[in-house]
């Protein structure tokens, strides 16, 4: 099948959603069968306004230097297409001769892959659809993790990591927000701070476990009394008994994203409500509520090689499959053995639109910690040479005064 590829990048950004991209670019370039490839800028608005880029005139160097830089260099879009958007989109796909269509994103992304698939299917025009998945929050189906949360888990760990040591030296409580609408991935990737007993995180709160402020207060009180401090991780999503985002309760006019998603992050009300309970409960001064935000999406410098690795590699694969299958689909990664990654291409009606959550294998029934499984699924998506802590290993002196 002959013809023009084209990439587009939806949803969040990534540390290495551009590692991706330029797998596609460089492993289409290998391919006869491709005859050019394009960028669409800002997704699928982008492409309806045939805001398009030629990708093939883009320097081996420039590439090398875009792949090590986060964030979408081709930008984003939050737009969920519908049929009707989609059929727009397929116009200007037929109008540029583009056979090849590489969407990375997340769920909702990858729903949209679905829909133009259909659609070509259903008019006999020959088409390859690929769904390249990326996503901090690690919520899709099939995969074993997404490209993305590694780079964030490797942000969150070490942030509460530091977190950690500023409260040793001048005990408080901390509440971090961390991004996860859904799922709990990232807010339990704290857990990974943890370096020697008694370290903070002393408790992680995670959407999939019912919240109530009288538990959390009296988990927050017991570890500042066995600690002398208290560092806690928490979710942006966490719910009621009802399965209400607690943030609701905050909010008078809730604003919400072009998929209906009520928009978690951008406010630091939850945080601010959390710390104000804790200061009420515990009548101590230093309480402090941080709301992870955007931080932990494109921070420069903390990438997790593996993640890195990973995401050029799905990028790559994407492409074998497109060129060599007879099918549409989604690249998903599966870890065989101690750590390693098989990529395949998985039907897009498995995982299209849906949200995976974290196991139970992960939860504790406690509903304030993780499991050593987790631990050990977490631990090599991190990559190597985590920064390590250490403390004073110096005896005490003897009072002379009593």
């Amino acid at each position: 099948m002959m013809g023009r590829a084209l990439v587009a990048q939806g949803g969040g950004p990534t540390a290495v959603i551009n590692q991706t991209l330029v797998g596609i670019i460089e492993e289409a370039r290998r391919w006869p069968q491709i005859t050019g490839i394009y960028g669409a800028l800002h997704g699928v608005e982008g492409l309806i306004r045939e805001e398009l880029v030629d990708l093939s005139q883009v320097s081996s160097h420039n590439l090398a230097e875009v792949a090590a830089t986060p964030s979408s260099a081709l930008f984003s879009t939050r737009a969920k297409p519908d049929e009707e958007y989609c059929r727009k989109i397929y116009r200007v796909l037929k109008a540029h001769d583009i056979r090849y269509f590489f969407y990375i994103g997340g769920n909702d992304s990858s729903d949209t892959v679905r829909i133009l698939s259909r659609q070509a299917q259903a008019d006999g025009y020959e088409f390859r659809a690929i769904h390249v998945p990326k996503t901090i929050d690690n919520d899709l189906l099939v995969t074993d993790h997404t490209p993305g949360f590694g780079s964030a888990a490797r942000f969150v760990a070490q942030a509460f990591a530091g977190m950690n040591l500023d409260m040793q030296a001048m005990p408080g409580v901390y509440i971090g927000v961390v991004m996860g609408r859904h799922a709990g991935f990232l807010t339990a990737a704290a857990a990974a701070a943890q370096r020697c007993a008694g370290d903070g995180p002393h408790l992680i709160c995670l959407p999939e476990h019912v919240f109530t402020m009288e538990e959390f207060l009296d988990q927050v009180e017991a570890a500042y009394k066995e600690h002398g401090y208290c560092v806690a991780a928490v979710s942006e999503g966490i719910r009621d008994e009802a399965g209400q985002p607690i943030l609701l309760q905050l909010m008078q006019d809730a604003e919400r994203d072009a998929h209906g998603n009520v928009t978690l992050s951008g406010t630091g009300a939850l945080g601010d409500l959390l710390a104000k309970a804790v200061k009420k409960r515990l009548a101590i001064s230093r309480v402090r509520g941080d709301t992870f935000g955007y931080l932990q999406r494109s921070f420069l410098g903390c990438v997790s090689d593996t993640d890195a690795q990973e995401a050029r590699e799905a990028g790559e694969k994407a492409v074998q499959f497109a060129v060599h299958s007879d099918a549409d689909g989604s690249i998903t990664l599966h870890r065989i053995g101690n750590y390693r990654i098989e990529y395949r291409l998985t039907p897009l009606d498995e995982l299209a639109g849906k949200t995976k959550y974290m196991p139970e294998e992960f939860l504790l029934r406690d509903r304030f910690h993780v499991t050593e499984a987790f631990r050990r699924y977490l631990e090599p998506l991190l990559g190597t040479n985590v920064p390590e802590v250490a403390a004073l290993q110096a005896p005490r002196v003897a009072k002379k005064l009593g």
